[in-house]
């Protein structure tokens, strides 16, 4: 008999984030063996660090009753999302995980900005270890009116057959609009922008600091990039691949022999 497809559900927004609670519920409906393991506080901006906040060598790992998902083992984690995968893949909440879905996050995560991001630093790093991984986020922009969870749930939920088909290592990144019916929004495959929804600039620049400041972007992105597509109404999936190497045969040339 086969078993059940085997889910780690993370994040970078925290434990507590309905975002989180959303995926897992749309997982187990699914009929997915779901265990969720988040960030005891927001890990925003981490990127695929695997920092974690140690007492005497040991890691604070947490159980922790989600409202409403009274059959789902969940943990919340004193570490960053990465951690939580990379420990996750080496048994630390039982099973390694067939999938690695983090998210839903708030707000976009698009373009090379995604370097950056802790959500999709935890789906790259089941990719590194050859595990398959999604990261979801819904674009709700600094005030929205309503989260619409469900809706970035249902679609990263249809996406999974599609991901189970793709190799070991594959990694996509779903973005969502913050939008509620009728229907879903229409996915649509898009290239990564080469600048994310917002940009950080330098404000001022002291003797012994600097300070920054969070602007819109004001270039125009190309019309089949993730930000122009979910500008648009899509929800944008992009193919993003963990750290690779390419040799370089021309610097011997270069280095004079």
């Amino acid at each position: 008999m086969n078993q059940p497809v085997r889910v780690l559900i993370t994040n970078d927004d925290g434990i507590a984030s309905p975002g989180l609670h959303a995926l897992a519920a749309a997982a187990a409906e699914a009929g997915l063996s779901v265990v969720v393991a988040a960030p005891a506080a927001e890990s925003s901006g981490s990127s695929s660090s695997i920092t974690a906040v140690e007492n005497d060598g040991m890691i604070s790992i947490e159980q922790r009753q989600l409202e409403g998902l009274d059959d789902i083992d969940a943990y919340a984690v004193h570490g960053a999302p990465a951690f939580i995968t990379m420990i996750a893949t080496h048994g630390a909440f039982g099973p390694p995980p067939d999938l690695v879905l983090s998210g839903v996050n708030r707000g976009a995560n698009v373009g090379r900005a995604i370097l950056h991001s802790g959500t999709v630093g935890a789906a790259l790093t089941a990719g590194v270890n050859d595990g398959r991984g999604m990261a979801v986020s819904l674009d709700t922009g600094l005030n929205p009116d309503a989260f619409h969870w469900d809706v970035a749930a249902r679609l990263a939920m249809g996406l999974l057959p599609f991901l189970r088909e793709l190799e070991a290592g594959s990694v996509l990144n779903l973005n969502v609009p913050n939008k509620a019916g009728p229907g879903l929004p229409e996915y649509r495959t898009a290239t990564l922008t080469r600048f994310g929804i917002v940009q950080t600039t330098l404000a001022e620049r002291g003797q012994h600091h600097v300070r920054l400041a969070i602007a819109d972007t004001t270039e125009e992105p190309d019309p089949d990039s993730d930000a122009a597509l979910l500008a648009a109404g899509f929800a944008t999936v992009t193919e993003i691949k963990p750290v690779t190497g390419r040799a370089l045969p021309g610097l011997p040339a270069a280095l004079g022999g």
